[in-house]
């Protein structure tokens, strides 16, 4: 039984759903230490959460997504199609 509960992925708290919709926020508008303060405020559990969810939907973690987006729409692209 312990071993069902061994595999139960990881959740995205909703305070840290909020952190991270204000750093995409604050990144959008250039706010660049807002953004890290917001992502920072993310709890570890969440930061797992968050790297398997993007990691199946976007193929890729949340710098690189960051990083390709901050290049262009066409580098942003490659990444959600």
């Amino acid at each position: 039984m312990s071993e069902q509960y061994a595999t139960t992925p990881p959740q995205i708290s909703l305070m840290a759903a909020g952190e991270l919709r204000d750093a995409l926020e604050a990144i959008g508008e250039g706010r660049g230490p807002a953004a890290v303060a917001s992502l920072m405020a993310i709890d570890s559990a969440s930061w797992q959460a968050i790297e398997q969810r993007l990691a199946v939907v976007v193929g890729s973690d949340l710098r690189t997504l960051l990083l390709a987006s901050a290049g262009g729409t066409t580098a942003a692209q490659q990444f959600v199609g």
